[in-house]
């Protein structure tokens, strides 16, 4: 009986090693959770939790009793929001200019015309501006949402990890 042992092809493989690469522009932005505290100064909001949504372009802030009315000739908007998220008792009324009405795609696919008001926004050490549509997110798990273009250019998000930025 005679056996043949075929010897398996061998293939030469080069490993280049890789190049010695600039920093990257990443290396500078504030590692984020898929959900952070914030805080909404400007608003009277100290701390709130915020759904980091890359998924959507706009960011929306649950508010009712929602009210226009002018200051000084200008467009404002009245209106209430609930900072903890799953309670109803604690409510804070805000005023902030209107910047725009815009017509946004709603979670369930809905267009809705919602107030777009400017506000500034502190996540961890980081204070900037955004814009913000108000709009009533009662049904949702988060009562502030951070869309990609307030986002965009500021931080790194780890979609596995939650409240990165504010921990101690």
């Amino acid at each position: 009986m005679m056996t043949m042992s075929a010897k398996p092809k061998t293939h030469a493989s080069v490993v280049t090693p890789l190049k010695s690469q600039k920093p990257s522009k990443f290396s500078s932005l504030t590692l984020i959770g898929w959900r952070e505290w914030v805080a909404l100064p400007q608003l009277g909001v100290e701390r709130m939790k915020a759904k980091i949504d890359t998924g959507a372009r706009t960011s929306a802030l649950h508010a009712w009793d929602i009210e226009p009315f002018e200051k000084d000739g200008a467009p404002w908007v009245r209106f209430s929001l609930h900072p903890i998220q799953r309670n109803n008792r604690t409510v804070v009324t805000c005023a902030a200019a209107v910047m725009d009405r815009r017509l946004v795609r709603n979670t369930g696919g809905k267009q809705e015309m919602r107030y777009v008001i400017e506000t500034g926004v502190t996540l961890g050490t980081v204070s900037w501006p955004i814009e913000l549509t108000l709009t009533n997110r009662d049904k949702m798990g988060f009562r502030l949402l951070l869309g990609r273009t307030a986002l965009k250019n500021r931080f790194l998000i780890n979609p596995g990890r939650s409240y990165i930025a504010t921990r101690t």
